[in-house]
């Protein structure tokens, strides 16, 4: 990027030209950046497993911030910092969806295997993913049974303590996914990174309302922020624009076609989530005012 390395066919080090050739950052408008947040969002999801593992932390008040600075930083270099090189070395002209960008750089730069290496790497991160994926489910599908919202059979566990049948129940869901590569592999994938990428920006949407909400009655309650083991940065500037930005990914869905049915399977699966809880937290309160009225009369 800056000629350090040099690339095929190149003369000259392209510096930061394809940052503001073909058409600058936004060539196709502003609005194109939302309609492709929902993907990024995707990419990007799984930094909220962090407050799945506090549960199982030896000493989460020091582990789970000590965590969160960790993936803040890493994520910058990581991820920000390499896709600012790809879309340094490569204009947007010349990255498609079938080949890797990596794997474009990789050969211009003579790397013999490039994409052998790539699939190597991709397929070793896609274990890691699907391994934490698969932990993160089976744990909320316990935590819930816990807290019955759910069937009382998913919370017991082994001998080792394994939630066997949430293990079994979040596999057999998981292994649908890979129908996908038989039936119509051009348009499911499109449609599951959409409703991934919906469903992982509503539980970010979900953990700064939660930020907003639980500050406001820890200072109700008399709370001092002091006493808090972490404060969010900025607060409450950093939940708020977290709030906005997601809203607007979401409302960036409504512009694309292919991602559209995510907004139409999302929506009404967590509003119908919220009304089944609601549901069954009204149907419990009825049944404990009823058994201390019988009480109170038998007492009487």
């Amino acid at each position: 990027m800056f000629g350090l390395i040099s690339l095929n066919g190149t003369a000259d080090a392209p510096m930061l030209s394809n940052f503001t050739d073909h058409g600058g950052l936004f060539p196709n408008g502003f609005l194109a950046v939302f309609i492709a947040m929902i993907s990024v969002s995707f990419a990007f999801s799984g930094t909220e497993l962090i407050g799945v593992t506090a549960g199982e932390s030896a000493n989460p008040q020091k582990d789970i911030p000590r965590s969160f600075r960790n993936v803040a930083w890493r994520t910058v270099i990581f991820f920000i910092g390499a896709v600012f090189i790809l879309s340094g070395l490569i204009s947007w002209k010349d990255a498609g969806v079938i080949e890797s960008p990596f794997v474009a750089v990789f050969a211009e730069i003579g790397i013999p295997y490039a994409a052998d290496i790539m699939n190597f790497v991709i397929l070793t991160a896609l274990l890691s993913v699907a391994n934490s994926g698969l932990y993160a489910s089976t744990r909320m599908m316990w935590s819930l049974a816990n807290e019955n919202m759910i069937s009382s059979r998913f919370k017991k566990v082994t001998s080792k303590g394994i939630p066997l049948n949430a293990l079994m129940i979040s596999m057999a869901v998981s292994c649908l996914s890979l129908v996908s590569s038989i039936v119509a592999p051009g348009t499911v994938y499109v449609v599951m990174v959409a409703i991934a990428g919906f469903a992982g920006v509503v539980v970010w949407m979900s953990i700064a309302l939660s930020q907003l909400l639980f500050r406001k009655r820890f200072l109700k309650k008399g709370g001092n922020v002091k006493d808090l083991t972490f404060r969010t940065p900025l607060y409450p500037l950093m939940p708020i624009a977290a709030l906005l930005l997601c809203s607007a990914s979401c409302i960036g869905l409504a512009f694309d076609p292919n991602q559209r049915i995510a907004l139409f399977c999302g929506v009404p699966c967590i509003i119908l989530c919220y009304l089944i809880y609601h549901f069954k937290r009204s149907v419990t309160k009825a049944k404990k005012i009823s058994q201390e009225e019988y009480q109170a009369d038998h007492i009487l």
